[in-house]
């Protein structure tokens, strides 16, 4: 997994964010958490357990922490795949490991985790509704056809990673990401992609930081404001 760099916006998550990145570093060696002006110990944390830590000055949004992660990795030469990871807890290394060796098979460019292709993701029914919302709605607007447009658990080729330029800082990046993807070309090619099933763990922790319904219907605001 030496060519492997996982990259992970980080913001007031240093009550899990040791542990989140011990549990990933048993597997992949390079992870990047980009310090995204987090207001307690979640830099400190993160490097004690072993990430290089990058840090921006202000709260700039997930967006602007994913490209900075993004440039970052990019600095690497033998880098070849590049995971978007959340800080939280909610992403299994596990999924990761059967996303990368999906991409090493070398027929599609971006691998993308969906929760909706079984049953392990305990959403409740409304958050469901409001994703499915989400994801029908980025389908209408994109070059894209996908069942969870904006799960955070992405798995992109380096070719990618070079020509991805977020610019949605907030929640709307994910949407973004997704239509860069649906319209880019490498080699004269539309870029190919496929969905793994992911399970997205909803701790209490997760849950009582409002990362639940409340993401979900701030994407779909921002969908459609956008």
């Amino acid at each position: 997994m030496d060519d492997v760099w996982l990259v992970v916006p980080l913001y007031n998550e240093a009550e899990v964010i040791g542990d989140v990145v011990s549990a990933a570093l048993e597997t992949f060696p390079n992870v990047v958490c980009v310090d995204d002006g987090s207001r307690d110990h979640s830099a400190d944390r993160a490097e004690a357990a072993g990430a290089t830590v990058v840090r921006h000055p202000g709260n700039l949004g997930q967006g602007a922490a994913l490209q900075t992660g993004f440039e970052y990795a990019l600095r690497d030469p033998l880098m070849r795949y590049v995971v978007t990871f959340d800080a939280d807890g909610q992403h299994q290394t596990s999924d990761v490991e059967v996303m990368v060796a999906r991409l090493r098979e070398g027929d599609v460019d971006v691998v993308f985790g969906s929760r909706f292709l079984d049953d392990r993701s305990e959403a409740t029914a409304l958050k469901r509704l409001v994703l499915r919302l989400a994801v029908a709605w980025t389908n209408l607007t994109t070059n894209t056809r996908l069942t969870d447009a904006h799960n955070g658990l992405r798995v992109l080729s380096r070719p990618v990673v070079e020509r991805l330029d977020i610019t949605q800082n907030r929640m709307a990046h994910a949407s973004e990401i997704v239509a860069q993807i649906g319209s880019m070309r490498i080699d004269g090619r539309p870029v190919r992609y496929a969905e793994e099933p992911v399970h997205i763990l909803y701790t209490d922790y997760s849950k009582a930081k409002g990362q639940s319904l409340w993401n979900a219907v701030n994407i779909l605001a921002e969908l459609i404001w956008r």
